[in-house]
Order: C-alpha cells, then sequence, then structure tokens
C-alpha cells in the first residue's frame, strides 16, 4: 500500500473510532444524567397531577400487536390506578386519518376503564421532543411524569431537564431483544439527535394555543 493512501486509510480509521467514542459517550451521558428521575417501582414514584404518555403505534409493520404500545398502557392505567397522577395526556403522530397514535391510546384506556374526562389528546406529538415541548408549553405543565419504556424515557427526561422542566417518568414493561433490535439501535441515533435540537435551539413543528388540563 502507497505512503499516501496509508495515510488516508488510518485517517478514516481515526475519524470512525472518534465517531463511534463520540456517540457511544452521548447516550452514556443521556442515561447517566436521567436515571435518578426515573422509577420502576409504582411505590416510590412521587405523585403528579399529569402523565405524558408517548406514543407508538398499536400494530408492527407484520400486522403483529405492537408489545411496545400495550405496555405502555397497562403503566398508564397502573399510574392512574394507584392515584400517582390525576390526568393523562396521550401525545404521538396523526398523521393521516388511518394513523392516529393519540386516538388509539385514547380507545385502548377506555376499554381498560380509564375515565374519559381524565384523558387529554396532543395531537402535534410527532416526535419525543415535539410531544415533551408540547406537554410545558401548550399543555401548560412543568412538572410531570413521563410514561414509556425505560430507554425512551432517559431520552425524553434528558429533554426535559435541558428544559428546565420537572419532569419524572415511570418505565412500561420493556420488550425482548428479538422485538426491540431495531428500535435500540434507532434510539442510538435519536440520543445524538437530541444534542443536535438542543444546540441549534430546535422547536417542536407545531405550537398554537395553550390548552388547560383539568378544572
Amino acid at each position: 500500500m502507497k505512503p499516501k493512501i496509508k495515510t488516508i486509510f488510518k485517517s478514516i480509521i481515526i475519524l470512525l473510532s472518534a465517531a463511534v467514542l463520540l456517540v457511544t459517550f452521548l447516550n452514556l451521558l443521556i442515561s447517566w444524567r436521567a436515571g435518578k428521575y426515573i422509577y420502576d417501582s409504582i411505590d416510590e414514584l412521587p405523585e403528579n397531577n399529569v402523565a405524558l404518555v408517548l406514543g407508538t403505534s398499536r400494530y408492527k409493520k407484520d400486522g403483529s400487536t405492537n408489545p411496545y404500545f400495550y405496555n405502555r398502557m397497562d403503566a398508564a392505567v397502573k399510574l392512574y390506578e394507584n392515584n400517582k397522577v390525576n390526568y393523562l395526556l396521550v401525545s404521538g403522530d396523526n398523521r393521516s386519518v388511518y394513523y392516529n397514535e393519540p386516538g388509539f391510546m385514547r380507545y385502548e384506556l377506555l376499554k381498560r376503564g380509564i375515565p374519559d374526562s381524565i384523558i387529554y389528546m396532543d395531537y402535534a406529538g410527532f416526535r419525543t421532543f415535539d410531544s415533551v415541548i408540547r406537554c410545558h408549553e401548550i399543555f401548560g405543565q412543568n412538572s410531570f411524569t413521563i410514561v414509556s419504556q425505560k430507554f425512551h424515557n432517559q431520552r425524553a427526561v434528558y429533554i426535559a431537564r435541558s428544559k428546565n422542566i420537572n419532569a419524572i417518568a415511570f418505565n412500561a414493561k420493556d420488550v425482548n431483544f428479538y422485538n426491540s433490535f431495531t428500535v435500540q439501535i434507532r434510539e442510538i441515533f435519536a440520543r445524538v439527535k437530541v444534542f443536535i435540537d438542543i444546540i441549534t435551539g430546535e422547536q417542536p413543528a407545531f405550537l398554537g394555543e395553550p390548552i388547560e388540563i383539568g378544572p
């Protein structure tokens, strides 16, 4: 191999190694910074007025049910039944009349006996970032409980805390490795995007008029 080619090859290896280290560091930083605000135990979880339930599809691409969705509904019901929250704000993507994450969540919660009067819907939670910021900016909540799986909660809480929002999180049951591999890979890069959003001063796709939760 010619010296010039060797130099180029070494430079590429160094850059790739640096990129891997940076991505790893940013992912670990989010887990570490958010860790003390994440709860597995319903008994240890502090009370809040509102739970922000983060959306996902009811079904996977192969048409089977999505355990992420149903485990989050289980966790949301558990919060309400244990008097840890008074209201549920279901936030997700409503990209078309055929895909409505908040609507799907509301339907499932009603099936499980949750009163319609305590469910609020955010149709513009296109991303986790949007859901968290809108809960504060549009729905007027500075302290709330986020509901999702642990890895997702860590990112959501980090976003909130970086904006001086006093969010905590309750972990829904996780999903086995077979059903979660691609999600975990996407999460690695979603965490990098968090820092880009924060540095660039990113805003949600939509804001709008304030919506009051509760009487």
